[in-house]
């Protein structure tokens, strides 16, 4: 098979020739379709990520076909159309697994971390880290809702909102395209942020009831005359901004992020106390989480924005994604 690795931290990319594996017991052979690449591939590409063994190949946003199973799979088998995302397996031993709660396993495996991901033709991987995809979606629109898409679905529907709620979307991007069709789509009174007048026209074509432009309005002042946030999910996290968006909460409001940055920020605790508002993050989710994603999207229209790039032009496709000149998800086809 032709897979694209990395031969170290802080490597380029290669197209290599590389022998496809049997599946081991407990494992699966995709024949992979799509691979949608995401800024989080740059913890392996730079080596970012403590642990990762090289040579490595990328990629945990992976779409596919089964064309081989080891023993103990049921019940998968030969053809199912399956997507893998970045929950590639749990050790089943932990606390948090002992618990069911497989996505904060302390030994999580992750595609394209702990082993080879989708940058390649063929991928090996757990069965307990496959979904279904529905027959409404092509390889290459599911690939991407299998990190982005379960990301800011799994966050919304997590928050404690509710149908009529007021659910803001911050962050106009690869995560946040998709956030604002899903808030859109399961009857949030849905707000966009973004910074520009240029971002309006497609926030309302996303389905957004309203946008702010926080290049020239005031977002906490804006959303506060519209009765304040039940949640507002953070896409593009911005230290200077994310302090002022809590004062865009209503009681009991949440901020909850997605989009990841080791920036800090400051809030105060007057800003918490008063209405009840909380900060949380959230991770992506189980297999099953992704399923239902996928589910939901194929039943209601959400689709992901793609640029598409072959595999031998994986560079050009992270720099595309890494650059954030790509509308709005880099997806290799296979």
């Amino acid at each position: 098979m032709k897979a694209v690795r990395v031969n170290r931290a802080g490597g380029n990319f290669e197209v290599v020739d590389s022998p496809t594996q049997e599946p081991s017991p407990g494992f699966v052979r995709i024949k992979i379709q799509a691979c949608g690449v995401c800024h989080s591939d740059m913890f392996t590409k730079e080596g970012v990520f403590p642990g990762i063994v090289y040579p490595r190949s990328p990629g945990h946003e992976i779409a596919g076909v089964i064309d081989s199973v080891g023993a103990d799979t049921d019940p998968w088998k030969v053809g199912d159309r399956v997507g893998v995302g970045w929950h590639g397996g749990h050790c089943r031993r932990c606390e948090s697994c002992r618990r069911g709660d497989f996505t904060t396993c302390a030994k999580l495996q992750i595609p394209g971390i702990s082993y080879d991901g989708g940058y390649a033709e063929y991928v090996n991987v757990p069965f307990e880290a496959l979904a279904h995809i529905p027959a409404g979606l092509t390889p290459e629109e599911a690939a991407p809702l299998m990190c982005a898409g379960v990301t800011t679905f799994n966050a919304l529907r997590n928050s404690g909102v509710g149908p009529g709620d007021l659910v803001a979307i911050q962050g106009i991007g690869g995560l946040g395209h998709l956030g604002v069709q899903f808030a859109a789509k399961s009857g949030f009174e849905t707000v966009a942020i973004g910074r520009g007048a240029d971002k309006k026209s497609l926030a309302l074509q996303l389905g957004a009831h309203a946008y702010i432009d926080s290049a020239v309005q005031d977002v906490a002042k804006e959303l506060s005359g519209m009765g304040g946030a039940k949640t507002i999910l953070v896409t593009a996290p911005d230290a200077k901004a994310i302090g002022a968006l809590v004062d865009g909460l209503g009681v009991n409001g949440k901020l909850v992020i997605v989009g990841a940055s080791g920036d800090p920020f400051a809030v105060s605790s007057f800003q918490l106390i008063g209405a009840r508002k909380s900060i949380v993050g959230w991770p992506s989710g189980t297999s099953k989480d992704s399923e239902d994603t996928l589910k939901f999207a194929a039943a209601t229209g959400v689709r992901p924005m793609i640029e598409i790039f072959p595999l031998e032009r994986a560079a050009d496709g992270y720099d595309r994604m890494m650059t954030g000149k790509v509308r709005f998800r880099s997806v290799l086809k296979m």
